[in-house]
């Protein structure tokens, strides 16, 4: 029973994490119908951030999860520069060259980390210093508890969001009829980089998280991690935002459980095979609609 608890908060931790950046995934297609396959290098520059920021914070008698502040505003410029830059002026041209631009971003941004930071691993100094706690025999870090706290509280409030606000109205009515809301004053440039910035300020907070239960980083970190947020973003319905959450955590379940009650080398399998399960039975994605689409 402990191993059990013991690894459902484990699970919970790491789909808290997917589901972050999932939510990144899914706000991007939501708005212009494209899969920014860059995202996952955005956790890759906030985790980097904060090995330079941490230490500046801690010798300065701050909090170390300061650093976070730190980390938003530069996924924030990098998610901003590379929407204007590369995916602008691309926009028109088809899915394909979208596609081909965001493998090509992802790319680039791997290949500066090397050149600027080197390729060997960094370790990152611990960000929170949180006690243990016993339950049903199983000893859980608080930590972990704060992570899937934080994601849940992210989720609600972007939703909420999207739903009560005059610029999340207006996010959601660009992916419905660009040239009506064009008509109707929305800038759509505007509405488009700033899905951008708050997916890239989600791919810090989400690099935070990662930071604190696995403290290293590498130029490749986000390149799975993004695959894996995919996974999750694709299972739980694209362009949903509870969907995301929900195939985050899923995926984060299932990988931990694999490892503990199969086999360690089976989960990325078992993983890949239940998303294929679900699309089968439900292309959509699990909390996904089936949309016409008008020709």
């Amino acid at each position: 029973m402990s191993l059990f608890f013991q690894s459902l908060i484990n699970g919970l931790n790491q789909g808290a994490i997917y589901a972050l950046i999932a939510l990144g995934y899914t706000m991007v297609y939501g708005i212009i119908r494209m899969i920014n396959f860059a995202h996952g290098d955005f956790i890759m520059v906030g985790a980097y951030t904060l090995f330079y920021t941490v230490p500046l914070m801690v010798n300065q008698g701050m909090p170390a999860w300061l650093a976070v502040i730190f980390a938003v505003i530069v996924c924030v410029i990098v998610g901003v520069l590379v929407e204007v830059i590369a995916y602008r002026p691309v926009r028109g041209a088809g899915s394909m060259s979208a596609l081909i631009t965001a493998l090509a971003m992802s790319l680039f941004l791997e290949n500066l980390a090397m050149v600027l930071f080197g390729a060997n691993p960094k370790s990152v100094r611990a960000i929170f210093t949180l006690p243990s706690i016993e339950f049903f025999g199983a000893r859980l870090q608080c930590k972990y508890l704060l992570t899937i706290t934080i994601g849940i509280v992210i989720m609600v409030g972007l939703q909420l969001f999207v739903k009560k606000t005059k610029l999340g109205k207006a996010m959601r009515a660009v992916p419905q009829d660009k040239q009506a809301s064009i008509l109707m004053g929305i800038n759509v440039n505007k509405i488009i980089t700033t899905t951008f910035a708050i997916g890239s300020g989600l791919a810090a907070v989400a690099a935070l998280m990662y930071c604190s239960t696995y403290p290293r980083c590498t130029i490749d970190m986000g390149s799975m991690m993004g695959l894996k947020a995919f996974i999750a973003a694709v299972l739980g319905g694209i362009g949903s935002i509870p969907g995301a959450m929900l195939g985050g955590i899923i995926v984060g379940l299932v990988e931990i459980f694999v490892k503990v009650y199969i086999a360690p080398g089976w989960y990325e399998a078992i993983t890949y095979s239940l998303l294929i399960i679900v699309l089968l039975v439900k292309p959509s994605g699990i909390l996904g609609k089936n949309v016409g689409e008008k020709v």
